[in-house]
């Protein structure tokens, strides 16, 4: 297969899809979501595709030391996407920055680390040793277990979010993207504590989390019993976090990418109408690694059509104005 990296001239965006992302510039508002494409080399020997038709790709999830992940079966698809519980395998912090970091070409994309950990201080080295590399931001997975409260997520608790971000802001002078979680009660109050405590941008959502039984064996099918349920089924679920982090993070003109079920271009036009500045892909990535294609030029067609001169003019479109706003979320 041809290699994608020589074909540059094909992978020219329209300047309508450049994207301001915390102090980054994008080419296009498409971010290829952490898990999905790796470190950056799942997809680049498929004939047709460039990591140039992003604007920027998140590393698979890294933690302070090597992990070989959970026990098989570890992805499972169901009738709307698809079941994973891979575990974080990953090969440490000191082997992506020394060995994996220096063979990207940050000329095709901008290139973020997934920063992962089961207590505050792995997650403060992880972002230290992430600082001082060529990486462009760093996004913070705090749905991780904290192996000293019972092994409850970070991101489910408002408290240890915070703490987790005020950990990392500590130890890095890059862009902190927090992504996250769906399964708590309040995100809105969790993004207003991450917001505090020194986040630059937020990722909206994380997977939810389901299960599948096999009737034959009547037993999980999932090795780790449970996984993160992805793809075309929590779009709806997404879209509505979206909207309610926004509300908060328009007032400090902090962005979102909008990811959960992203798969066509009118996906990607939903998530920015409601609120996000980027948008993430990743499930639809596994049956059709050219998607990026089709929702770049679907969005530059919309654009045109709708008379919109950039992407930053469409984000929070749905919404009232800050007056208006402010009576609604007050009432």
């Amino acid at each position: 297969m041809p290699d994608s990296k020589n074909n540059t001239d094909t992978h020219k965006l329209p300047g309508s899809l450049a994207t301001g992302f915390c102090g980054m510039t994008m080419s296009s508002p498409i971010v290829l979501l952490s898990g999905c494409v790796g470190f950056g080399e799942e997809y680049t020997r498929v004939a047709g595709f460039s990591n140039r038709d992003a604007g920027a790709i998140v590393l698979k999830g890294t933690t302070g030391e090597p992990r070989l992940g959970n026990a098989p079966h570890r992805v499972y698809e169901t009738p709307a996407g698809m079941l994973n519980a891979i575990g974080l395998q990953n090969p440490g912090v000191d082997k992506v920055v020394d060995d994996i970091l220096p063979t990207l070409d940050f000329s095709e994309t901008r290139f973020i680390a997934n920063v992962c950990g089961s207590t505050v201080d792995e997650y403060a080295r992880v972002t230290k040793r992430f600082d001082d590399s060529p990486i462009d931001a760093i996004e913070i997975n705090i749905s991780c277990p904290n192996v000293k409260e019972g092994g409850v997520s970070f991101g489910n608790d408002p408290d240890m979010s915070a703490r987790v971000v005020e950990a990392c802001r500590a130890n890095t002078r890059k862009p902190i993207i927090t992504k996250l979680s769906p399964n708590q009660t309040d995100i809105q109050e969790n993004a207003r504590r991450c917001i505090e405590a020194g986040t630059d941008g937020f990722a909206v959502i994380n997977t939810l989390m389901g299960m599948a039984i096999d009737v034959h064996k009547r037993a999980p099918v999932i090795g780790n019993i449970q996984g993160g349920l992805s793809g075309p089924a929590i779009k709806p679920i997404a879209l509505l976090k979206v909207k309610q982090v926004y509300e908060v993070t328009r007032r400090h003109n902090i962005p979102i990418i909008g990811q959960g079920g992203v798969t066509s271009a009118r996906d990607a036009l939903e998530f920015i109408i409601a609120g996000a500045s980027a948008v993430g892909v990743g499930t639809a990535l596994f049956y059709d690694p050219l998607v990026c294609k089709a929702i770049n030029a679907g969005i530059a067609e919309y654009l045109a059509a709708n008379h919109f001169k950039s992407v930053a003019a469409l984000v929070g479109s749905m919404h009232a104005p800050d007056d208006e706003l402010d009576e609604a979320v007050s009432g």
